[in-house]
């Protein structure tokens, strides 16, 4: 007996979701006027569920959340084909001879034993290939500052342009938080170049990031909820023993702040 096609019920799901746009397109009052603009900030929303589902580990949220976003991304295509400038089909396409230039390991005879010799590939390719004039190229100028100073450190990585250890890294995150000190302390302070100490400070930091494989973003954001747990347990601690926190000194606060976090260490 015939084992079914493994790709033939999501091809006939992608089909369906392609007739409902058009349908929807023709047929729907608010999606027939929106645009490439009208959807952009929409996208960026979606995108941010998303990794808030990633972050609880929430994967019916998850799956939901990628649908929102296949979603856009088939209404960009039909107002594309719309105006004749691409095709869903094109959006795919490309995609694939992408992937497959990108992986010359895998469909052609370069040799990568390692996820760092695949990427050091990548960012060669796209310099030769793609119409990067620079290696940082692609880097979006409106992307979040934590973010984008990873990726800037990764994409000089990809070409060599790195430190040996991070060993060496967490020199320089020494070296600057002294810089950054001796400039605060200064019997003149510059607000300038204390701006641009701590600047360096956060980017030398966010590098150590690298070297011990955490990304910036996702622990930054895991403390950002951790302190608004904690937070919030201490407001109801205080609502409860019948105080407000504008009237309660910080060593007060304190107090609270230690049975929070005794309290949520015990229940996680």
């Amino acid at each position: 007996m015939n084992q079914p096609d493994k790709y033939t019920d999501a091809l006939a799901a992608f089909r369906h979701l392609l007739e409902i746009m058009d349908e929807l397109r023709e047929k729907c009052p608010w999606d027939r006027e929106q645009t490439f603009d009208t959807l952009r900030n929409l996208t960026v929303e979606e995108t941010f569920e998303l990794a808030d589902a990633i972050m609880e580990k929430d994967y019916p949220d998850m799956c939901k959340e990628l649908g929102d976003l296949m979603l856009h991304i088939v209404f960009y295509s039909k107002i594309a084909s719309e105006q004749n400038l691409f095709e869903v089909k094109d959006v795919i396409n490309q995609l694939c001879d992408k992937l497959i230039r990108r992986h010359p390991h895998i469909y052609g005879e370069v040799k990568a034993e390692s996820a760092n010799q695949v990427h050091e590939n990548w960012e060669k390719i796209k310099l030769k290939t793609e119409g990067n004039r620079s290696v940082l190229g692609g880097i979006p100028s409106a992307m979040p500052a934590v973010t984008k100073a990873y990726r800037i450190q990764d994409k000089a990585s990809g070409v060599g342009f790195d430190w040996d250890n991070r060993e060496q890294v967490w020199d320089k995150v020494q070296e600057e938080l002294g810089e950054l000190q001796a400039e605060v302390h200064n019997p003149t302070p510059d607000q300038t170049h204390i701006e641009e100490e701590l600047g360096d400070v956060l980017f030398a930091i966010i590098n150590y990031s690298r070297f011990i494989n955490v990304h910036p973003e996702d622990a930054l954001e895991k403390t950002n909820r951790k302190f608004i747990s904690r937070f919030q347990l201490l407001e109801n601690m205080v609502k409860a023993d019948g105080k407000s926190l504008t009237d309660m000194t910080l060593a007060e606060m304190d107090e609270y702040w230690e049975r929070a976090k005794e309290q949520l260490a015990v229940s996680s």
